[in-house]
């Protein structure tokens, strides 16, 4: 189910939505009254769980972490020092303690509402909520009610992150607090208001960059439950229909309030306006999201079926293709991918949301989901602990799910699969044993996101840089903060870097930022986001077509917009922008193999350039861990360990992983192959993590480029779990290289029949027996019988039309996408496709008749 943004919007008042969440007016006072109940029921519900749910033994473990930390906080209430409300957090200069303090806060009081008891101390639980009742009140006095005080540091923690535990702690205690402290709600709840400083008369606009996506879900919850405290129908109502905006797929052309952030028709979600960040703040849309369904049900605030239609394809065509057994790729992680607890425990969170919703959605989609939470169970190489779930009542759903033997274990991926989220300019393939995850970036799509001392060293994340994943693999020691902590960032695996030093931000300005407020630089200006946290690549193309299970995708790499603006002299003289290097790349993904062409690689400034083809990490402990790396010289003659030589074909084997990879070298350049054992501390990544020393074996396989060297041309081909038998078939084909040039790349495989071309320039290209006008990506396959199918694709998007002569005998269409016409042309067949307005999908068409490809 997509719903438009602009769709969604013009049928409703700006204030309701009323289509969807009933209004007020007709609503008697007492139905009004039970409605605010059933919310704040409800809404204990989730947090605290049931008599039902909490009486399940296999909740015990999350009833007991509730109770544990309620009794580590009161401990640390009770020995707070001057200027403490909890031991270890001084108060007065620190957002985040005063955050902190106020989740402290909210742990205790969870526990004195849990059905079935949590012990969170000594004493009933009256007396204890009145203890957190008056650390509210102490808070709010001394160190957040005075706003001309506050709003200091992050203004997340002020506009959510505070009104998320506060007040999620005024609808557990609403009770005690109407007996105890009656006038700390009313009072709370406007200084909330006030701090929604990104807002509009202390209430969400839908006009605010800060008030997209993840962050108005966030907003837009607080609100309905303070306005279920404090009986307030109109706050309820306006939160409802201002949330319900989140499920309006994004139309790029047909923006609302100039909002980017969202889903999109391809599965891509953006935050931050152009961010790839399904892996974080689309997971906390997910889980908001699906928390409020399960807070407005039964109150006829909103119907159900409207959200969980809109949900459920955000996790079928948005969330499962980026998992892969158990884990959320790298690709759409931003600058969580430097944090310590990411992948599978990212995963967690996005089962617990299946979990719930699967719970509220209609068959056969409930069976669906439910047999994905199965098979994300089963293929995890990590034991998903359901006592990390927020409610107690999905712990239990999730254990009826794994107990019940009528549903089957099913991904919502098929086994062969290429996704093209071109709105995000990634691309992810898939086959049974492996995932290859490609990140790129565009004008449209940020290279990477630094901010707040995470990712410190992103700087060639979206050039190119990829993820191999293998099946059976233990991703954290393959992938997550380790890599990034002790691969090189300029020899990531897939990209093009200048041999340089770059400094990251608080090497070069001594802070978190830029701080710079004479020209427009603060913590969160929008100068600050464009050029220093998540900038923008300055030009180039990006994007690639799909035909059914094969995809190819194409990058012209260029600088940023930071060091474009600087080049234009728009910038401040001691802002720091660095140039990249130069190259124009395919990657071509088939059945076992994925083919990269690269060409005019190299740098205008005449700097060495490093291309490295694959880094990978393995343990050191254990001599069950070593690494083999054989391979043959293009003479026949066997090979094996580091160096630099003319290399056929190369194989890497990770004995204590069981796993492999293999490349393929497609034309004449010696490869370097290392393997260096790296230490490096956490710390290298982002400032918070622990400084943890994390020692790794790190293999590269590269081309190296001296200085001053010519642009280069390479190509090679990444086979996932080869054997040398199957390394050494490659001399025989089936892939070849059709043309490779900064115009134009093209391959042919001729297991498959398939042909597939990169056009980058205006212009005509030929490849094969392809004939294409102008930029575009084009797939074509044979198949049995004399049909071909064709995919065709505008990576720019911003062609009107694009236009692909096959040639050879006339073909005529079989079945054919709207906005696809098919003519027969002097020496074979004209494809047109209409590709306005359609941001860079493929279209695609079956054509039949007697075709022998010429070229």
């Amino acid at each position: 189910m997509q719903i438009s943004r602009r769709a969604l919007l013009s049928l409703v008042p700006a204030a309701t939505l009323s289509a969807v969440a009933p209004s007020a007016v007709a609503r008697p006072r007492h139905a009004r009254a039970a409605g605010h109940a059933e919310v704040l029921d409800n809404a204990v519900a989730v947090l605290a769980g049931t008599a039902d749910s909490n009486a399940r033994p296999e909740v015990a473990a999350k009833l007991a972490a509730i109770g544990s930390a309620a009794r580590a906080r009161l401990t640390a209430l009770d020995g707070a020092g001057p200027g403490e409300l909890f031991r270890g957090l001084p108060l007065g200069t620190s957002d985040t303690n005063l955050t902190t303090s106020f989740q402290y806060l909210y742990e205790i009081a969870l526990a004195t509402r849990v059905p079935g008891g949590a012990a969170p101390g000594p004493g009933d639980d009256t007396a204890v909520q009145r203890r957190v009742i008056d650390g509210l009140a102490r808070l709010h006095d001394d160190y957040y009610g005075d706003q001309s005080k506050g709003y200091y540091g992050n203004w997340f923690n002020w506009e959510i992150g505070i009104s998320s535990q506060l007040t999620r702690t005024l609808v557990l205690l609403r009770d005690e607090l109407a007996a105890y402290r009656p006038d700390l709600t009313v009072t709370c709840v406007a200084s909330m208001d006030a701090y929604l400083r990104n807002g509009k008369g202390g209430d969400v606009d839908l006009d605010s960059r800060f008030h997209t996506g993840a962050n108005l879900a966030d907003i837009t919850t607080n609100r309905i439950l303070q306005g279920a405290v404090l009986g307030d129908d109109a706050r309820i109502e306006k939160a409802v229909a201002d949330q319900l905006t989140v499920l309006a797929t994004i139309d790029p052309y047909q923006l609302r309030h100039d909002v980017t952030d969202g889903f999109y028709a391809d599965g891509s979600f953006l935050q931050h306006a152009s961010v790839a960040y399904t892996g974080s703040y689309g997971k906390g849309l997910l889980t908001r999201v699906v928390q409020t369904i399960k807070i407005l049900e039964g109150t006829g605030y909103a119907e159900g079926e409207d959200l969980v239609g809109s949900v459920r394809d955000w996790v079928v065509r948005g969330f499962a293709p980026l998992v892969f057994e158990g884990w959320m790729m790298e690709i759409v992680k931003g600058r969580g991918v430097s944090r310590t607890t990411t992948g599978y425990t990212d995963v967690a969170e996005v089962v617990e949301a299946v979990v719930d919703l699967s719970a509220y959605a209609a068959e056969p989609e409930a069976t669906a989901l439910k047999g994905y939470v199965k098979y994300v169970r089963q293929t995890s190489r990590a034991a998903l602990d359901p006592a990390r779930f927020v409610s107690p009542v999905s712990v239990a759903r999730y254990a009826d799910i794994l107990a019940d033997p009528g549903i089957a274990a099913q991904d919502l991926n098929p086994a062969e699969r290429n996704v093209a989220f071109n709105a995000m300019d990634k691309t992810v393939h898939r086959r049974p044993g492996y995932a290859f995850a490609l990140a790129r970036s565009s004008p449209r799509i940020s290279k990477y996101e630094y901010m707040n001392g995470e990712n410190l060293m992103p700087w060639f994340q979206g050039d190119g840089a990829h993820y191999l994943y293998l099946s059976g693999q233990d991703q954290t020691q393959a992938y997550g903060v380790d890599y990034f902590t002790t691969v090189s960032p300029y020899r990531l695996a897939g990209v093009t870097a200048p041999v340089e030093t770059r400094r990251t931000v608080p090497e070069l300005y001594g802070g978190l930022w830029y701080d710079n407020p004479e020209r427009g630089f603060t913590s969160s200006s929008e100068s600050q986001n464009t050029y220093v946290y998540f900038p923008r690549g300055a030009g180039g193309l990006s994007g690639g077509a799909c035909l059914g299970a094969y995809g190819a995708a194409g990058l012209v790499q260029a600088d940023d917009v930071a060091y474009a603006a600087q080049q234009a002299g728009t910038l401040p003289d001691d802002f720091v922008a660095y140039r990249n290097a130069r190259a124009t790349k395919s990657w071509f993904m088939l059945d076992d193999e994925i083919v990269v062409l690269a060409a005019g690689v190299g740098d205008p400034a005449g700097r060495a350039v490093t291309t490295t083809l694959d880094s990978r990490v393995s343990r050191v402990a254990l001599p069950s861990d070593a690494i083999a790396l054989t391979g043959r010289l293009r003479d026949g003659t066997p090979w094996s360990g580091t160096g630099t030589a003319p290399l056929a074909w190369l194989r890497y084997a990770d004995a204590g992983q069981g796993t492999a990879v293999g490349y393929v070298f497609l034309e004449g350049r010696r490869p370097t192959v290392a393997l260096d054992v790296v230490t490096r501390s956490r710390r290298a990544v982002r400032l918070s993590n622990a400084d943890t020393m994390v020692t790794k074996q790190v293999f590269s396989v590269s081309f190296e480029q001296p200085a001053g060297a010519p642009p280069a041309a390479m190509a090679y081909a990444l086979v996932p779990n080869a054997s040398e038998r199957q390394l050494m078939s490659y001399a025989r084909g089936p892939v070849s290289v059709l043309v490779n040039t900064a115009r134009v790349q093209a391959v042919r495989h001729r297991g498959l029949g398939l042909v597939a071309a990169n056009a980058f320039v205006p212009g005509a290209h030929r490849a094969g027996p392809l004939s294409i006008d102008g930029p575009a990506s084009v797939i074509l396959r044979e198949g049995h019988r004399g049909t071909v199918s064709v995919a065709v694709a505008d990576p720019t998007t911003e062609r009107d039309t694009v236009s692909v002569v096959i040639r050879g005998r006339a073909l005529r269409a079989v079945t054919a996408d709207d906005g696809v016409r098919v003519d027969r042309v002097r020496g074979g067949t004209r494809i047109r496709v209409n590709t306005r307005h359609a941001y860079g999908r493929s279209f695609t068409a079956t054509l039949a008749g007697h075709h022998r490809a010429e070229g």
